[in-house]
Parts: C-alpha cells; structure tokens; sequence
C-alpha cells in the first residue's frame, strides 16, 4: 500500500483541486479521530505507520521524480524505479517543458553534489534538514487549524506540506530550466534515425542524410537537428540560399543558441542581406544581452543601412555594458556618439553622452572631450554650463562679482547649495529656481593659464560675449588675434558671429576683414558675414561688394542674391540688381530638384516684384510666366499649352503658345499634381491665386488675349483652382471677356454656353449669348437654346431666344408659340407686339397660305399696338413703312417712309447718335420704290441727300 492517502495521490495527479483534497482530508481526519477516540475507550493502541517505511515502497499514481524530490528531503532511502517507471519518466520530460528534469542530469552541478551528500550520508546533511524545516514552516502556515487539532509528527507530511513543498520544487525547477539549454524536442523513436542521418553526412552521403532529415521533419515538425543538418549539408555543396533557410528555421526552433545566430548573420551578410543580418544579431542579443561584441556588430549594420536612431540605441547600451577599466573605450565612443547626435540635430542627445561621460570619469577628459562639450553648450545656448566645464576641467579660474573664493571653493559651494535646492524643491514638489552660476554672482574677471589651448579660449570668449562680460574680453581677443588666421581661421569666424549675434559689429569687423584677406579663409560664408556686418554699421557700397563677392563664390546661395539685389535697388543701380536676380538654375534640375524649384521660385517672385516696380511690364509678365508653368505644369500638359521663347526688338521673351506636336502622356497625374506642389509649396494657394490674377490681368492690359485665354484653359485644368467654385467662376469670366476681346467667338461660345448652364435667370448672361450667337456665322446655338427651354419652360429671356430663332430658321408658327409667350408675361413691351406683327406679315408672304387677309390684319394690329406702345417716332415709322413696303403696299410705304425722314433720330445714352439714326436705310428703301415706279431722279436725290459721305 501506498504511505499517502487516496486524496493526495489524486491531487498530484490533477484529478481534483486544491479544495477538494482538503475537504477530503477534513473528512477522513475526522473519521480516524472518532476511531481513535472508540480505541482508547477500549484501551487499545494502534502503532502510527513510519513515513520512511511509507516511502520506501513504490507509490502508486505518482510521478518517479515527486518519489525522489521526497525521499531526498525526508532523508528516506530512493524507492527503487523499474524500467518503466523509467520511461514513462524520461517521456514525461519530454512532453512537459517545466518536468523536474534535472534530478537526472548528470552534468548538473547542484545534482552532484546532492548525490554526493546522499552518499556520505543525506540523513545528516544539513541543507536537506534547513529544507525540511523550510518546508514544515510552510505547511504550517497554509494548513488549517481546527479546534482539538493536535499536532502531527514532524516525518509525517501534512497537505499543507506538500502543497508548499511542489510549488518550491515548481519554482526551482522552472528556474533551472531557464539557466539550461532547451532539450531536444526529437521523440526517442526517431533518434537512431537522426544518427544514421549525421553518419550518412559524415561518410558523404549526403542525398541519403536528406531523405533521412526530411522524414524526421515529417513526423516531427518542431526538432530543431534536421534542420541544422540540412544546413550543414547544403553548406558543404555551396547552396548557401538554402543553407540560409533550413539554418534559419533551425535557429527559430532552438531560438537560445547564440552560436548558431551569429553564424547565420555572417552568412547573411555574405548574401548582402544586412536587414537579415540584423534580426540575427537581435536574436542572439536577446539570449545574451551583455555581449558588447553582438551589440557592436549591429550598430554598425545600422550605421550602413542608414539608421540612426537604433544605432544611437545600441551605443548606450554598449555604454553602459562597458566596465569602469575600459575608460578610454567609453569616452571614445561617447565622443563619437555626441558627434553623430549633433550631426542629426539632436542636441540634448548628445549632451546628455557627454555629460555622462564627463561624469563616469573625470580623470579621463581631455581637451578634446572639454572643445566639444563647450561646442554643444553653446550651441545649446547654455553659455553658464560650458563656462562651468571650462572652469572644472581646463584649469580656468573665473572670479565672480560678490565671492573672492577660489574656484574650487565656489565649484564645492555651488554644488552643495543646488544639492539643497533640489532636497528643498522635492519637499516642496517645486522645481529649482535659476542657475547656480547666476547665484555665485556675475563674472566680474578670469584668469586664464598659458597652457590652455587656443581652441578652449575661443570658447570662453564666445561663451563671456554671450553673457555680455565684455571686461576680461580684451586680452583674451588680443591673444587669439596673435595667431595668423591662416591658422585658427574658424576660431576668428566663431567669435566674430558671437559677436554679431549681441551686435557689437565694430568688434566683428576687424576679425572678419582678417579673414576675407587671408587665401585659406577667403570663403562666401565669411564674406556673408562681412557684408552683413558693413550692411549693420550702413556702408552700403562696400556691404554691395561684399555680396558681390558670396554671389561670385557662391552662386546658388539665395540670400546673398535677395539681399544684393535689395542693396542695389536702394543704390539706384536697377540693371544691377535686375542682373543679380537672373535664374540659378537650367529646366532639366528644376524639374528634378525640389530644392532648387523653391530657391527659383522665391528668386522669381523677388524679381518679378522689382520688374513691376521699375514698370517693365514685358520683363514682368516674363517672370510671372516661369512660376505660373511651374505651377501649372500638368495642368498646361493636359490643356495642351506650351511657353515658348520669342526676339522681340533683339530681346528674348516668353510667349503662351497652342502645343502642336503632342507631349508624352503623364502615367499618374495624381502622382505628378502631388509633386509638384511639393515644389512650389512655398507660396499658399491664395498667394498663387493672386499672382495668377495679376498676371491676367496684365496680360489684359498689352492686349495679349490669346495668351490671357491660353493662361485661364491651364488654370481651369488645375485642381485647386477647379474645385473652388468661386475660383472657377471668376477663370469663366476672365475668359469669356479675353475671347470677346480677341474675336474668338467659338471659344466664348463655349465659356458663355457653361455659364448659362449653372446661371439660366441672369439676363446679362443672355445679352452677351446674343451677342455671341449674332456676331458668329454657325447655328449650333438653336439645339442648344431648345433642349434649355425644354429643362426651363419659364425662362421668359429663353422663350423670346427661340423665338427668334425660329423665325430666322423660317419655323414661323414656332416663332408665334414663342413671341405669344412673351406677349403673354409682358403685354405691355413694345418688342413683342413688333415681332408677332412681323410673324404674321411673313405668314402672309408665304406661297400657300390659307386665310392671307386675316393674318395681314392681324400683323397691322400687333404693328398699330407696337406704335402705341412706343410712340411715333423715327424707329416706329420706318417699321410700318418697312411691313407695307413687304406687303407691296408701296403709295403707303411711300408716306410712312417719308414721315421717318421728317423726325429726328433718337438719343440713347451709351450709344453715339450716329448709330441711332435711321435716314440712311430709310433713304435707301424709298429709293428703291421711286426706282420701281420709274423715277430716276428722285431716287439719286435721295441717295445724294441722306447715303452719300
């Protein structure tokens, strides 16, 4: 029989929980107690079974190892295991990841000397009796006390006790399978066939040991040795690609071995594939992240591939894996990294590297270390802090207004009253106030040794003019000015810039004239500087030169050109300036460029401004031209528009033109329209609008028509401009009146014709489509007029349209539907009682017509009402002389044209007399009759009275 109770040996299996084997254990106490309690009423005593006796049987339903972890601890001889209590064990420690798998590892140092300890005699070791009291103490605390309880022996294990004791085993046991390498998920079948495999490989059969290899990872996917050999096999035949994959899948199944990664990186790095190359070494740093080697490694495949960042990243944790004896190593490689976090603009990176190297050891510091710590100081603007470095470790003293202390008393006394702040703010949860610097007192002078290099006294003397300490600065410029600025030539550039950053260009001048003089120095950024200088103190002529010369030096440097050309402006040199604004750059970098797209397009708007200002307006239109076609590029492709270069009176100007040849189609105008607004961003969309205004406009102005309707095509092509509807309907209207003006009646058709389509009800929109329609010599109006009044049957300027339309197309009875319509909604307009007259008159001419006479009276009726409504008058004369000149009533015409000559024309404003009168038609028709009737004299008097100039 087993020597634990059933409950126990179902909660080591699993079979029931925690709860359960202690309501069953309450359960059974409590039967024995009344059985123990029946036998001492009897007198009879029962022996208490030995817990050694107990384990030294074989225990049934559980685990070998448990069997062994309680003999160990309870000092008992090891139950013996048959062979397949064995197997069963070493399977269970296969399946199970967290089995206690190092009770049989002979390589195991805590095993051995565990068996050495049995050996010699476990019962009377004394880390298993410090493990045993462990134990107790913990199954005394988890065990649950009952009222008459009494305690049980010491050898006799409680649940409590063993509840405690499998979770330390569990804790142990996973502990100690973190620090071990993972065992191999191979099954024990397939082990003698993975053997046969590597000794296949070994003898060279190699197609064999594939086979071999494949069936295993056929029936188990997740062994990591097939795959390592596979990687060796096709390694050996040269196939590194697939020597790559099966070492690959190798790695991720047996993921701890650092070995293998490093070796899969190199092969990596041997196929160029560096981002490969990476992720191995982030494998193999995982497993093992305080290997400097690895982390070196993969910064520097980050620094190839460009990234900066993760590289940065690496180096700190290098930095701070590197011990205190590799001191040299650590400011090396923290002087590289500032350098590299200043490159990329970031500067409280690369303070925050040095200040820790100036931390971690300060016995190391060398005047390279102090240059670049004072360079990113100041840079950073922090002037205190890089006059404290320099104080700290160059040996420079600095005496302060209200302390004669030496430096080293005011350093101690400095870092004791911040320290005191800082305690102070903490208490108070508010942040120190002011610099510790400013509360030692303003500098009033500094001693400064022989020894300090030339380089470190350029950065106090940068650092004093900053903070507006200008007494020790006299001295210290003369010691700096006694070296030949062929030499410290950017220490000379670096104080003067000091200075002209507090304005002091008096100062400046004479160190920047030394270096414009000097041959290693005569650069276009010391000249910028020179000619800001002079342009400071107000010597325009020599500020002029000097930009002259950046521009000479530097000809792709924007500012110099603005600022040259400004200066000349103002010199009254307007040729000059113009020439110091010519382009920077040819089409072919502009279009690939965005950079220099930029530049040529601030040069251009700066340029063109002064063009306009000096009223050239050729010149002008010119440079406007440029920017709007980089703007508009895709839009003018689309439009088929195209700039071309004209002579006009020896000079070269640029003119919008039709494309004739056509252009290579745009694959993704998306794409394209995405790019170049990317180039010409440095305007708004309104300041784009504006020019594009001004530019029309202008050309409006030199009547170039064709060029302003050329320019609005492009701009309605344009997405920004399109999509804004006030936008696209102010471009109608410029280009409806540019192709008025320039007599292109089709392409104003065609503007008016989108107009009326979105405005149906606004007249004047009708008045210029009348206009329009009469001026031109096609007919494609009257379709389009229909199919409008179909969609608008009201529209009363439509119906009179068609009206007319129809009665110059001879449709005489659509005419009338149309006029009656009219005459309808507005009876009391003279126009409409004229145009239903002269209807019904056509009707009456007509060949076969029913009814003539009625329709003659009817058109004499509408015709009498028309002079009703309108007055006698010259106008109204010589239409009723007209219908009864149609009618061949000629005796009447005769009298009604003669009445038309008596009245005077009449006055209408905005139209010139001339215009308005009707003698001249009226002279010439009245001849015509006296012609009929055979009265040559009267007709030539006619002619010579009123038609002859």
């Amino acid at each position: 029989m087993s020597g634990f109770s059933a409950e126990l040996i179902d909660y080591l299996e699993g079979r029931i929980t925690f709860e359960e084997f202690d309501r069953r254990r309450d359960e059974r106490k409590a039967g024995e107690d009344t059985a123990t309690s029946a036998a001492e009423d009897e007198g009879s005593e029962k022996p208490v079974p030995s817990t050694s006796t107990g384990l030294s049987e074989k225990i049934e339903g559980v685990s070998p190892g448990v069997q062994l972890a309680f003999a160990s601890i309870l000092a008992a001889p090891k139950p013996e295991l048959s062979s397949e209590d064995e197997d069963d064990d070493d399977d269970d420690e296969e399946d199970e990841g967290d089995a206690l798998s190092y009770v049989d590892d002979e390589k195991d140092e805590d095993y051995s000397a565990e068996a050495e300890g049995q050996e010699d005699g476990a019962g009377t070791n004394p880390e298993a009796s410090e493990g045993r009291k462990k134990a107790r103490a913990q199954g005394k605390k988890h065990r649950r006390k009952r009222p008459g309880e009494e305690e049980d022996d010491e050898d006799n294990p409680t649940a409590g006790d063993v509840f405690a004791l499998e979770m330390e085993l569990n804790r142990k046991s996973k502990k100690m399978m973190r620090e071990r390498r993972n065992r191999s998920k191979l099954p024990r079948a397939l082990r003698g066939l993975m053997g046969e495999a590597n000794i296949r490989y070994a003898r060279g059969e190699k197609s064999d040991a594939i086979l071999m290899c494949m069936e295993i990872i056929r029936q188990a996917p997740m062994a990591f040795e097939p795959f390592s050999t596979l990687t060796m096999i096709y390694e050996d035949e040269g196939d590194v690609e697939k020597a790559l994959q099966f070492g690959l899948i190798a790695a991720h199944l047996n993921p701890s071995d650092c070995d293998e990664w490093i070796r899969l990186a190199e092969m990596s790095l041997e196929q160029d594939n560096i981002r490969q190359a990476i992720f191995c070494y982030s494998k193999a740093i995982k497993y093992d992240p305080t290997n400097v080697r690895y982390l070196w490694e993969r910064c520097n495949l980050h620094m190839r591939l460009g990234e900066h960042r993760p590289c940065m990243d690496g180096y700190r944790k290098i930095l701070s894996l590197l011990p205190l004896e590799e001191g040299e190593h650590f400011m090396q490689l923290s002087k590289d990294m500032a350098k590299s976090y200043y490159e990329s603009n970031d500067l409280p990176a690369a303070l925050g590297v040095m200040e820790e190297a100036l931390t971690r050891h300060p016995d190391l510091v060398s005047d390279d270390i102090i240059n670049m710590a004072g360079e990113l100081y100041i840079a950073n603007h922090q002037y205190h802090k890089a006059v404290e470095i320099l104080e700290k470790f160059s040996g420079i003293e600095v005496v302060r207004e209200d302390s004669e202390q030496s430096s080293a008393e005011v350093e101690s006394a400095t870092g004791k009253d911040q320290e005191e702040e800082v305690i102070e703010s903490v208490k108070t949860e508010q942040p120190p106030e002011g610099n510790p610097e400013e509360k030692c007192g303003e500098i009033k002078d500094v001693q400064v040794p022989a020894s300090v290099p030339i380089d470190l006294k350029a950065k106090l003397i940068v650092c004093l003019i900053q903070l507006h300490v200008f007494k020790p600065l006299e001295g210290l410029v003369a010691s700096v000015t006694e070296q030949s600025p062929e030499e410290i030539g950017d220490l000379y550039l670096d104080v003067s810039e000091a200075y002209l950053e507090v304005g002091k260009h008096i100062q400046a001048l004479p160190l920047l004239t030394s270096l414009v003089i000097s041959e290693k120095y005569n650069l276009a950024v010391v000249w910028l500087r020179h000619a800001e200088c002079l342009k400071a103190l107000g010597h325009m002529d020599a500020a002029a030169d000097s930009y002259s010369r950046v521009v000479e030096k530097a000809p792709q440097h924007l500012e110099a050109r603005l600022s040259l050309a400004t200066l000349l402006q103002q010199l009254g040199r307007p040729k000059e300036a113009l020439k110091a604004l010519e382009p920077m750059y040819d089409s072919e970098t502009l279009a690939q460029d965005s950079a220099a797209a930029q530049k040529e397009l601030k040069l251009l708007l700066h340029r063109s401004t002064l063009l306009k200002t000096q009223g050239q307006t050729e010149g002008y239109l010119d440079s406007m031209i440029s920017m709007l076609s980089m703007l508009l590029k895709v839009a003018m492709q689309r439009a088929r528009v195209a700039v071309r270069c004209v002579k006009i009176s020896g000079e070269t100007h640029l003119r919008l033109a039709k494309a004739q040849a056509p252009e290579a189609e745009i694959a993704d105008h998306e794409a394209a329209y995405l790019d170049n607004m990317g180039k010409t961003n440095v305007l708004s969309k309104e300041d784009w609008w504006q020019l594009l205004l001004s530019c029309l406009f202008t050309l409006c102005e030199v009547r170039r028509f064709e060029e302003t309707d050329l320019l609005v095509e492009s701009a309605m092509e344009f997405y920004s401009f399109y999509d804004n509807k006030e936008k696209r309907r102010e471009l109608e209207f410029l280009g409806l009146s540019a192709t008025i003006l320039d007599h292109s009646h089709h392409k104003a058709y065609n503007y008016i014709r989108l107009m009326l389509m979105e405005n149906v009800n606004l007249p004047q929109l009708w008045n210029v489509f009348n206009q329009l329609t009469c001026k031109s010599l096609h007919q494609r109006h009257h379709r389009f007029c229909l199919r409008l009044l179909l969609k608008n049957p009201d529209n009363h300027a439509l119906s009179v349209l068609c009206g007319h339309n129809a009665m110059v197309s001879g449709s005489f009875k659509h005419a009338l539907g149309q006029y009656v319509q009219a005459f309808q909604t507005h009876p009391d307009t003279p126009l409409y009682s004229l145009c239903l007259g002269l209807t019904y008159f056509h009707m009456a001419c007509q060949k076969y017509v029913a009814k003539r006479h009625a329709l003659v009276l009817q058109g004499f009726s509408f015709l009498w009402r028309y002079v009703e409504l309108r007055g006698e008058c010259q106008e109204t004369m010589y239409n009723v002389g007209r219908a009864l000149h149609q009618m061949g009533l000629t005796h009447l015409a005769i009298h009604y044209y003669q009445k038309a000559l008596s009245l005077p024309p009449e006055k209408l404003e905005g139209i010139d007399e001339d215009q308005a009168d009707l003698r001249r038609e009226i002279s010439f028709n009245l001849s015509l009759i006296y012609q009929a009737a055979g009265n040559m004299e009267m007709a030539h008097e006619l002619i010579r009275t009123h038609c002859i100039i």
